[in-house]
């Protein structure tokens, strides 16, 4: 009897505590915080969403980011623009180029990708540095992990 009222206790704690699951509900945002501290008016944010581009397919997972307040991407050496990144530790990552507002200081980076399948655990978004000519992606200047999500 003891076993059944206990495990009845566990089951409903998992059931009213979800938070010990990894999954996160979507639509959600995250802000991306700079790595780089001295940055402190650099900040972005990150869209989560599920999309359905052409039904009847199925649905994908969609990441937007708007970033604002980067430095220009020359002053960290032969980087030209500002890429999305979206990864899973050793199993999948996922690159997008963020366009540039027309104001002339301190443009607004935005970009979205629209075609992830894999479930949405353990993602880390980050805005990296990019040289549109070589192909080269440089160092994150914001970043955060999924778990954040709101």
């Amino acid at each position: 009897m003891k076993r059944i009222i206990m495990g009845l206790f566990l089951l409903t704690f998992l059931v009213i505590n979800p938070s010990l699951t990894n999954a996160i509900s979507m639509p959600c945002s995250l802000v991306l915080e700079p790595t780089d501290k001295t940055l402190t008016n650099a900040k972005g944010i990150a869209l989560i969403y599920k999309v359905q581009l052409h039904p009847p397919s199925f649905p994908r997972t969609n990441i937007s980011i708007l970033a604002v307040h980067l430095p220009a991407p020359s002053t960290y050496g032969n980087y030209d623009s500002y890429e999305g990144f979206a990864y899973i530790p050793d199993e999948i990552s996922w690159r997008f180029r963020l366009y540039p507002t027309p104001e002339e200081e301190s443009p607004t980076w935005a970009g979205r990708f629209d075609l992830i399948t894999a479930k949405m655990e353990n993602i880390h978004v980050q805005v990296r540095l990019s040289n549109s000519k070589t192909n080269k992606l440089g160092p994150s200047i914001l970043s955060n992990h999924i778990k954040s999500c709101k």
